[in-house]
């Protein structure tokens, strides 16, 4: 069974889709529970996850810190870690099943994949560089869900206490031979997409990533991040 995590930050605008997906994964057993991990949210996020029955838990704000305290908090096998903006289409149950099932799934990782909720030419061009990415560098970011054994995860340390890019941090441990990039979309807002600029918000967070992977500060860019929002 899976415990999903969704770290959230005022997120009341976005989080009933995503939990509304969940609820298939509920139904059909495979779902054991769903966490909520706020980093201070000033709105209503954490009386709707309440309302609806996920388990609450208060992180440091920042994805890394939200992210850990979530999985300390998690009891399933399965881990299945999901932005709060990041709505999973119909038939995630039945594949997320099928990989689990596996031999050697437990020492294999998986994602869903990327999709805009925008059919834009603009969308169009960034979904599909993003799959170009993940197919030969290996790297899918946060966005696109990712499905982990608790074995795999602890085995690996979790995720860092970092506020920005502990996504693209796991996923280099985990490694492209161990990733599994499933058929199903997970769907993600494009707001700030739509609100910067598709093109100008691609550039700005490939220079994130880049910046990272030579070493710089993931606080640093954390601000940068939160300065163009």
């Amino acid at each position: 069974m899976i415990s999903v995590l969704v770290p959230t930050l005022n997120a009341e605008a976005t989080l009933p889709n995503t939990l509304a997906a969940l609820v298939k994964g509920v139904i059909g057993e495979i779902v054991k529970e769903v966490i909520i991990s706020d980093g201070g949210s000033t709105d209503e996020t954490v009386a709707m996850a309440e309302a609806v029955g996920c388990e609450v838990v208060a992180g440091p704000r920042g994805r890394g810190p939200q992210l850990i305290a979530a999985a300390a908090a998690a009891r399933a096998p399965w881990l299945l870690f999901l932005h709060a903006d990041t709505v999973l289409e119909d038939g995630w149950v039945e594949e997320a099943r099928r990989f689990m099932a596996r031999s050697g799934s437990e020492d294999r990782a998986a994602v869903f994949t990327f999709a805009f909720d925008d059919d834009s030419l603009a969308a169009r061009h960034v979904t599909f560089w993003v799959g170009l990415r993940c197919r030969i560098l290996k790297l899918p970011y946060g966005d696109q869900g990712l499905l982990i054994s608790r074995a795999l995860y602890d085995a690996l340390g979790g995720f860092k206490p970092i506020p920005l890019m502990e996504d693209v941090d796991l996923v280099r441990r985990i490694g492209g031979r161990r990733l599994t990039v499933l058929s199903t979309r997970a769907v993600t807002s494009a707001a700030r997409f739509r609100r910067e600029g598709f093109f100008r918000r691609s550039v700005s967070n490939l220079i994130l990533v880049t910046r990272f992977l030579l070493g710089a500060d993931p606080r640093a860019l954390a601000r940068a991040y939160d300065a163009k929002a």
